[in-house]
């Protein structure tokens, strides 16, 4: 059974980081063509931040986040990350991984989604 499940959420202030896992079983991350993590801001709708490609491309959503976020893989561990830094309010929300069969930031190359883990940036 494909089980996605996404940790590492919490409470920080703005400036600081947060490192998010997205913990994979029942197939293997490195054999799937994408990797996402999407984000709900509240209010908001989902929208793409970033994902990894089998082959370990890696995309962000705007590109800008590319100074600031950092998607990565362990395979040994089947588990992708997400490493946050330089953390903002509008960062806030629920993030989730998915697997994807394109990495893109719609919705609708992915099939499968973990439930979600919650970033709250506030002082």
């Amino acid at each position: 059974q494909v089980q996605l499940v996404e940790s590492g959420g919490g409470l920080v202030q703005p400036g600081g980081s947060l490192r998010l896992s997205c913990a994979a079983s029942g197939f293997t991350l490195k054999d799937y063509p994408a990797i996402g993590w999407f984000r709900q801001a509240p209010g908001k709708e989902r929208e793409g931040v970033s994902c990894i490609r089998d082959h370990g491309g890696t995309a962000y959503w705007p590109d800008s986040l590319k100074g600031r976020f950092t998607i990565s893989r362990d395979n040994a561990k089947n588990t992708v990350y997400l490493q946050m830094n330089s953390l903002r309010p509008e960062d806030t929300g629920v993030y989730y991984c998915a697997r994807g069969t394109l990495c893109a930031a719609r919705e609708y190359w992915y099939d499968h989604w973990g439930q979600g883990t919650q970033v709250t940036v506030s002082s």
